[in-house]
């Protein structure tokens, strides 16, 4: 077992407390759900690295292809979203 859940731990409380902050100053949902996406992709990153004991290669990888994933789908939803209006 790695340092990912000292990690996930502290970004856990850091996010809700970011969270909390900017939901009292905007009175808005969406950074919520911001905080809240950053969070579990941190998480499902470390999560992937530590359970599978992935090299610096591999981490390089993960971040590598799920960077490129978020670009297509975030065009992709950008795309859909002017369609829309």
């Amino acid at each position: 077992m790695g340092f990912y859940p000292i990690i996930g731990g502290a970004l856990f409380w850091i996010s809700l407390i970011v969270a909390v902050i900017l939901y009292l100053n905007y009175r808005k949902i969406y950074p919520l759900f911001y905080m809240i996406s950053i969070a579990l992709y941190v998480f499902t990153a470390g999560f992937a690295i530590d359970v599978f004991q992935i090299g610096r290669f591999g981490i390089m990888a993960i971040l590598v292809i799920s960077a490129v994933l978020f670009m297509i789908m975030g065009y992709y939803f950008s795309k859909i979203g002017n369609i829309a209006k």
